[in-house]
This record gives structure tokens, sequence and C-alpha cells, in this order.
């Protein structure tokens, strides 16, 4: 990837992952946990890969993103704010009464959003049926999902995944947010899906393991992806849970609970000295 693109890249996600904590500090809820795991993820479709207009979300050809794991809403929030669909200032009012910022994402109430997610399992659901859609009406846009490791042990997900197989729909790609963090603990502890490759692998799809921190390894597994095979794509990204803030990293307890005043300003502090010295570095190169 070029180093160019990959330091703004690097800056844009330290921005989601500010508005995430900025969001759930002020909602005094939410989850930060898996919102930080996915920010990555989320700056590199936004501002790299996916074709959307912010000044026509409904565009009929634009690439459709559903966020399966729909609790981790405060990313989708600071990706689809910095990318100019709303105010950035509406982060700091997630899920008040009178927000369309709630604490699921509403395809109904949120400018951006293309899926109203939150129970689990179903979003790539939705993802397939718009991907066959784009089939049968022959439009060449992409369908990008993410889920996570604990919403796979969900059995809708599996029904979603062998359709999606049986379909030839090679115009999605799944992200797996591998975290290997729940609610109640590790996915081993809980249920596990181990191994999660050989699981997509078995129901047809083409699999592609990366890190989900490092923008070269995303770069690679999203380009991979885009080979027409006739297959869906699923890329496994292993990830950190509470990535970008260290005293949330693996940590479980941080999956749902919001920051208080002194964990804000750590957290914040911390983002932000990394975010000056990356614009530092880039007004150097």
């Amino acid at each position: 990837m070029d180093k160019k693109l990959k330091r703004e890249l690097e800056m844009q996600a330290i921005r989601i992952r500010m508005d995430v904590i900025k969001g759930t500090f002020n909602a005094k809820s939410g989850h930060p946990g898996g919102s930080l795991s996915i920010s990555d993820i989320m700056a590199y479709l936004y501002f790299h890969k996916m074709n959307v207009d912010p000044q026509n979300p409904d565009w009929e050809d634009r690439d459709r993103f559903v966020l399966s794991k729909g609790h981790t809403a405060p990313a989708l929030y600071g990706a689809l704010a910095l990318k100019g669909f709303f105010p950035e200032s509406e982060i700091e009012r997630l899920r008040k009464p009178t927000s369309y910022l709630q604490g699921h994402p509403s395809l109904r109430l949120t400018p951006g959003v293309d899926m109203s997610t939150g129970s689990l399992g179903q979003g790539i659901s939705a993802a397939v049926g718009m991907a066959l859609a784009a089939k049968l009406k022959n439009k060449d846009y992409q369908v990008y999902t993410i889920l996570g490791d604990g919403e796979i042990q969900e059995g809708q997900v599996w029904e979603a995944a062998m359709f999606a197989a049986a379909k030839k729909l090679d115009n999605l790609v799944a992200v797996v947010d591998n975290n290997n963090l729940q609610i109640d603990g590790t996915i081993e502890e809980v249920n596990s899906p181990y191994p999660i490759d050989k699981k997509f692998e078995a129901f047809g799809w083409n699999v592609i393991n990366c890190d989900g921190h490092d923008f070269d390894e995303i770069d690679a597994a999203f380009t991979f992806a885009d080979k027409k095979n006739g297959k869906p794509s699923v890329i496994i990204a292993k990830t950190v849970k509470g990535k970008g803030v260290s005293y949330m990293e693996y940590a479980v307890e941080w999956h749902g609970k919001a920051p208080q005043q002194e964990e804000y300003d750590e957290a914040m502090n911390e983002l932000q000295d990394r975010l000056t010295e990356l614009e530092t570095l880039a007004a150097q190169e």
C-alpha cells in the first residue's frame, strides 16, 4: 500500500476511535471494546475501498455496508461522520432520545446506514439479500458486512453462508472481527466457533486471514477478495478488543460499558498523542 495512503488511513482510524470514546462517554453506555477493534477496517472501507457519496446516501449504484455486529455502531457512526454523512458534533448525542444515532444502526434514522441491525446473526442475511439483488439487477456494486466472532455462534449466520455460496455471490465480502472476546468471556469459553476458516471453506467461501490492524494486510485481503471466482469471500481479521486504548485492550469488561471521566481523559489523551505523532510524520514525508 502507498505510504501516504496508509498514513492517512491510520489517522482516520484514530479519529474513529476518538469518536467511539466520545460517543460512549457522553451516552454513559455503549460498546467501546468491539467498536475499537473494527476501527481500522472501518477506516479502510469508508476512506479507501467503498464507492459511496455522502451527498447522495441513497445512490442506487453505491456499495453497501451492513454492520452485522450492530452493537458496535459507535465505530460506524465515527466513520460516517468523518466521511461527511452528518456533522461530527452529533457523535456527542449518541443514544440520546432525540438523536438519530441510537445504540444500534437504524436504516430509517441515520444517513449512510444501509441496514438496521442489532439482533446478532441477522445482518449477514440482509447483506446476502443485497448481493443477490445486485446480481438479479445486473448491478456491479459490492456488498460488505462485518460480523463478530461471537456472533457467528448463531445458526442463521451459517444458513446465510450456505445460501451465498449456493448463489455464487462473489460480490459479497464478509469480515469476521476475530478479537476472541464476547460479553461473557472468550469465545472458546462460551461456544467455540474455531476453526473459523475451515468452517467457511466447508461452506464454499474464499477465505483470507489477516491482521485486522495492519493496513498492508487489510489491503491485500480485500484485493484478493476482489477476484471474481463465483464464490463469496470472508476475511478473518485477527484483532484486539479495545485496540488503541491501552487499558481497554484484551479486557472483556469493556465489551459493554462506558468510560468515566478519568478513563475518558486518559483514552482521549492517549489517542490524541498518537494522532499528533502521525500528523507530524505525515507532514515530514
